[in-house]
Order: C-alpha cells, then structure tokens, then sequence
C-alpha cells in the first residue's frame, strides 16, 4: 500500500525529478532499493535540550553538527514506495531530507515500522494527525503491545480514530512482504520495556541483508549470539548509544544498560575482519565522544575495523559492497 500525503506532493509537482547526492557525492541509486541513514542520534537529538556543557555548546552555535534522531530510510524508485523504521521527534526534517535526497518519492511514506515506545522512536506520528499533516491510513506496522499502547493511550489513539494511521500487526520472526523484491523481519530484544516490546529489525531484499539494532541492553542479556547473527548479514546497524562506563557523571549507567561501544568492539575482537567492517553504530547519545570530530574516540572505533552510521549515509541494495 502507498500512501500519499494530501497537498504534500503538489508542493515537490513543480521541482526536479531527479534523485541527488550525497554531501560526500554518493549518488542516489536510479532503480535499486536503497537505504538512507536519516539520523544516529539518541531519542532527546544533538545537541539535547539544556545541554550547556562541552559536549553540545559547538552544534548550538554550529547547526551543520546538529544530528537527527537514529532513524533509517527504506525506499524503492521502481515502486515509488518508501518506508520509515521509528517516527522520531525529527519526523518533518527526516523526511524533507529524503525528498532532497529523491524527489521522484517526494510525499510518500508507504508505512512506518515502529522499534518500541521510548520518546525518539514513535512520538513522530504526531506529526500525522490533524494538527499537522492530516494523513489517511498510513501504515504504521506495531508489536502487540506496541499497537495496544497507541490504541489506547493519548494523542496516538485519536490518530487511529480518525484513520491518519492504520495499525498493521508485527510478530517476532514473522516477515512482512513489502513487494516482491523486500521484506522486514522483527526480532525481539531485551530493552526497558515499560510500554512495549522492543524489536529490532532485518531488512531484506534478494541481494542483502541488513540488521538494525538502535536500542537493546547489554548482549549478555540476549538469547541471541551477536557474532553468529553477524555472519548472516551483509552490515548491522548496532545500538552504540555510549561509548564507556563513566560517560554520565553521577549516574549509576547500570540503571542504562545499554552496551558500551568498547563492550561491543571486546565482543567482536576475534572476528575476522570482514566482519568488523559490517558494524556501524547507531543511536548516539549526547554525551558520547564518538559524536565529537577528530576525538580519540572514533579513533579508537576506526582502528577497531568498524564505523559509525553517517547522517545521509546511502546503502544501495541492489549492488554488491566493496
């Protein structure tokens, strides 16, 4: 299903139908699915609100270093259809960032796929209801208890009233067909679950394979092995949400149990590195080093074989990586 947004496309009607690229001169694939990177920040953004320490105070008096909230893109050009994975408080600049990026979908958003419900990864869908948008029936696919949270609780249930949003049902290792060329896979994973399951997903399509992981706590916690699900992807975008104990002064980060990023890079120290190279870090918060340009911290990410996600990052799906 293809859902266009009423008014929003007579808007791009008038302007060039010709994908663009990059800031590092990627090029938008012409035909292939791809993925966009849409932000790799935390749920509160960078810089956060009232931040006034060293980490935000240069992306305040800089706007170029602001990051969006972790989201990524999905988007077909032969179908004209394209997705979202978490509706994120940045909703109205993420996606004025796809239509930049690709005019040819400008207006479209073919569903929504929901992680869980902490604030930087569902409180976007209210940029759906009347006092925004106006959209009708677009596919917001949801977990159990996901779905009955936004049934149940308000402003989302008002959404589901007056169809600017129409549920469709998420199961744990159930894939939802999109077209004949991509499907998506839930996988459940251990989080604070106060309102929701968490999951994460695996984007598919007949050439690749991508999982993406913004928000779990530590691996030892998972019924899963990190390296073997590694070995059956073609890259993973993973929770990096703080680089190490001590990040938050005051703060006893147990009560957080994210996986640090040098937890993660201990984990996967054995693995050759073809592996490593397939690891890009996601979900960002304010206070991690890595965010900072030219920090020892990315350094040490780098010298790791691994990456951190891009804002604007493209994967193409249908080509081979090098």
């Amino acid at each position: 299903m293809v859902a266009l947004i009423s008014g929003y496309l007579l808007f791009f009607a008038c302007r060039s139908t010709t994908p663009g690229t990059t800031a590092s001169g990627v090029a938008v694939p012409d035909s292939t699915p791809y993925l966009v990177v849409l932000g790799i920040s935390q749920d509160a953004g960078f810089p956060q609100a009232n931040c006034q320490k060293e980490c935000c105070v240069p992306a305040w008096t800089d706007p170029g270093r602001r990051r969006f909230v972790s989201c990524l893109g999905l988007v077909d050009p032969k179908s004209g259809s394209r997705w979202l994975f978490d509706a994120t408080p940045d909703f109205p600049d993420q996606l004025h960032l796809l239509d930049t990026l690709d005019p040819r979908t400008a207006g479209t958003i073919s569903g929504i796929f929901l992680t869980h419900a902490h604030i930087g990864h569902y409180t976007g869908l209210m940029h759906l209801g009347r006092e925004a948008m106006g959209a009708q029936q677009i596919p917001v696919y949801a977990m159990p208890r996901m779905d009955t949270f936004l049934r149940t609780n308000g402003p989302w249930d008002q959404l589901v009233r007056l169809e600017n949003i129409q549920l469709e049902s998420l199961n744990a290792g159930v894939p939802v067909v999109l077209n004949e060329k991509i499907q998506v896979r839930p996988i459940l994973v251990p989080h604070r679950d106060e309102y929701s399951e968490t999951v994460g997903f695996y984007l598919i399509t007949s050439q690749k394979k991508i999982l993406y992981i913004p928000d779990i706590d530590k691996w030892n916690r998972w019924d899963q092995h990190l390296p073997a699900l590694l070995e059956d992807v073609d890259l993973a975008f993973l929770d990096g949400t703080f680089f190490a104990n001590g990040e938050i002064p005051n703060r006893d980060m147990s009560e957080i149990p994210h996986p640090f990023i040098m937890e993660t890079i201990d984990l996967l120290s054995d693995l050759p590195a073809e592996s490593k190279q397939k690891i890009y870090f996601i979900h960002l918060n304010h206070t991690n080093p890595t965010l900072q340009p030219g920090s020892s911290a990315r350094q040490t990410v780098q010298a790791a074989g691994m990456h951190l996600a891009t804002q604007g990052q493209i994967i193409n799906l249908g080509d081979s990586f090098q």
